[in-house]
């Protein structure tokens, strides 16, 4: 039976992954990227990427979870970032 801590942990994880679907789409459609700062983006990908590995450490499937599905979006956007930044390179 699930607690009411990882009831709130799945909503929360369910929530804020649902939150990036939206802009990895625009990006990935339009390849729209004019209003992605990658220094942010590059931050990001990295918190998030720590915060996957610090789930897996504490063992809780939401943070895991979450911060996978989380990471494959930020990364896509990121990668787009950084191939539109390159091709606008002189």
């Amino acid at each position: 039976m699930q607690t009411f801590s990882e009831f709130i942990g799945y909503s929360a994880a369910f929530l804020t992954t649902v939150a990036f679907l939206p802009q990895a789409h625009h990006s990935w459609t339009t390849r729209d990227l004019s209003g992605i700062s990658l220094p942010m983006y590059s931050l990001f990908t990295t918190g998030v990427a720590l915060w996957f590995v610090y789930g897996l450490y504490i063992g809780s499937m939401p943070v895991v979870i979450a911060n996978a599905i989380t990471l494959v979006l930020s990364a896509i956007v990121l990668v787009l970032k950084i191939q539109q930044s390159l091709s606008n390179k002189p």
